[in-house]
């Protein structure tokens, strides 16, 4: 887990990776961020390729973020792919939608992905949470009255191949924005990408 002390007015950022990803997906974003003194919280979420239940690593997000800032300090919350999943979960079956101002979503599959619908539950449990019409999903897109008190962004990625179809990946509420990439990596790698969502956290 990467973390730094909340030294600035800024509001602390909870950083959530996705799918075969760890919290150096986020050393480019990061290096911007320092620049303007933004506390961190980049914790790793072991998803054992898949095979753990979202809602367990939520919950292990959920001890992170207690551990780190308590359990009143209102943060921001940025979630990568699957870790936007992780991230509405926390948000809205978790009670984090008490202490949290902005929720951004890049190219994660709020309405599912097709790339997931034949995995076996069983065997990939967080895998198949993000099945399309998958419990979970329907469970949070059925009640997103909670998403509404939050300013929430999603970026994606038209031509994504992970997140399938990649012109649904957003939430349900909120702004919603095409980033000029051409593969799902690219919309945490990508200069132009890095710059639009820097802009967007660092927004009053």
């Amino acid at each position: 887990m990467t973390s730094t002390e909340p030294s600035s007015p800024r509001r602390p950022l909870v950083l959530i990776h996705g799918l075969w990803d760890t919290p150096h997906l986020f050393r480019r974003l990061v290096r911007r961020l320092d620049v303007h003194d933004v506390p961190l919280l980049v914790p790793h979420l072991p998803h054992r390729l898949g095979a753990v239940p979202l809602r367990t690593l939520a919950q292990q997000l959920d001890d992170h973020i207690r551990r780190r800032w308590g359990d009143d300090t209102e943060v921001d919350l940025l979630g990568f792919s699957m870790g936007g999943i992780i991230g509405r979960v926390w948000l809205q079956q978790l009670g984090g939608v008490r202490r949290t101002h902005r929720f951004i979503s890049v190219g994660s599959p709020q309405r599912g992905t097709v790339t997931a619908q034949w995995i076996p539950s069983w065997l990939f449990a967080g895998l198949a949470d993000m099945k399309r019409g998958s419990p979970l999903l329907r469970a949070l897109n059925a009640d997103v009255q909670s998403l509404k008190r939050l300013d929430c962004v999603s970026f994606y990625c038209r031509w994504d191949l992970m997140v399938v179809p990649g012109w649904q990946a957003h939430l349900p509420v909120g702004t919603v924005r095409d980033l000029p990439v051409l593969t799902h990596q690219q919309l945490m790698s990508h200069p132009r990408a890095l710059e639009e969502l820097v802009r967007t956290l660092l927004r009053d």
